[in-house]
């Protein structure tokens, strides 16, 4: 057999081997994603009862309050008041299990309960399964009103609209999947923190980390992608420290690409969160740092409350490192992981 021969059967075998893989993890997900469904509808139908249909009256409230109290204890954040008020709300949308879709994940039917409109509810379920919308997509075809449109739509212009909706952003990958937080939690495992880093952003933050600490101005390290979870959505922070010479927490989210007002936006959220749930009584202000790389230009921007303006300027930057030497330190980083990066594919 040639060398070009053995090169084509082994090139087979691979796909051969990565198809049986890959169908064998999509099923994988499929099944326990429908568990995961079934058990929250089950959950739902349980309070339901239990509050004989009226959420709002006193022993209603009580019951979740004290359900949500236990659970939480022994399963996680994924069972709070609110998340319990939607398994109930799922139940109550959809009091037939036999009417549940195992293609469609805990988040998508998040989105469509949210929905008054029975009819509205069974288009998306409908595009959702038809279209393979991730939850992003069925979340953007919500906000633009696609249901809406398509209504208003002649019917010669409506595959038009649907393929303009449909090539917005490709399909959920196994790979997203497996990293669900709600899965994660449902099974009762952690999270790795290798699916929601790539390559070069694992690179510059492992530097910018060791950077911080080796700064000498009071700088603890606190944690890597550490979660915030706000009515039902999860969020990262890239870096999380402690600066116990100013007593106050330090955010520090890196993006790879041009700094966007969404970025601004995330981090001033990331800031308040901290500011309401997690700095104590005595702690100063949270500062939040966005640092944006591309391959010609970084950007480094403060992020602080309007409030906190006076004091981070006449006392923080005593302790905090410029913008000037943040830029200077994620692209000099930068540089070398890509010299090492090229050299290791030229050994490879």
């Amino acid at each position: 057999m040639s060398s070009s021969d053995k090169d084509i059967s082994t090139n087979m075998l691979y796909e051969n081997v990565k198809s049986t893989l890959e169908a064998a993890r999509s099923k994988a997900y499929s099944s326990i994603n429908f568990y995961m469904v079934k058990a929250y509808w089950e959950i739902g139908k349980i309070i339901y009862v239990a509050q004989d249909g009226n959420e709002r009256a006193e022993y209603g409230k009580e019951l979740i309050s004290e359900l949500s109290k236990k659970l939480t204890i022994d399963y996680g954040r994924g069972f709070d008041k609110s998340n319990l008020s939607r398994m109930r709300k799922f139940y109550s949308l959809i009091n037939n299990v036999d009417a549940l879709r195992q293609e469609l994940s805990w988040t998508h039917y998040r989105f469509i309960i949210k929905l008054s409109d029975e009819r509205k509810r069974a288009f998306y379920i409908d595009e959702c399964i038809k279209s393979n919308w991730s939850t992003r997509q069925l979340e953007r075809q919500i906000n633009s009103f696609y249901y809406e449109r398509l209504l208003s739509t002649q019917e010669e212009n409506r595959n038009e609209v649907r393929n303009e909706i449909n090539e917005l952003e490709p399909s959920k990958g196994i790979n997203d999947m497996v990293k669900d937080p709600y899965i994660l939690e449902f099974l009762d495992l952690k999270e790795n923190k290798k699916f929601l880093e790539r390559d070069l952003e694992q690179g510059l933050i492992d530097n910018l980390q060791e950077f911080l600490l080796e700064l000498g101005k009071g700088f603890s390290f606190v944690g890597r992608q550490r979660r915030i979870t706000a009515d039902g959505e999860h969020f990262y922070v890239d870096l999380v420290f402690y600066n116990y010479l100013l007593k106050c927490f330090v955010l520090i989210d890196l993006k790879l690409g041009k700094l966007t007002h969404q970025d601004l936006g995330q981090m001033d959220f990331y800031v308040r969160y901290y500011e309401k749930k997690i700095k104590g009584g005595d702690d100063n202000p949270t500062i939040g740092i966005i640092l944006c790389s591309e391959k010609n230009e970084t950007i480094v921007k403060y992020s602080i409350l309007e409030e906190s303006k006076q004091i981070f300027a006449s006392k923080y930057m005593l302790y905090m490192p410029t913008e000037e030497e943040l830029k200077r330190e994620i692209n000099k980083d930068r540089e070398i992981l890509e010299v090492e990066e090229i050299m290791h594919e030229n050994e490879e």
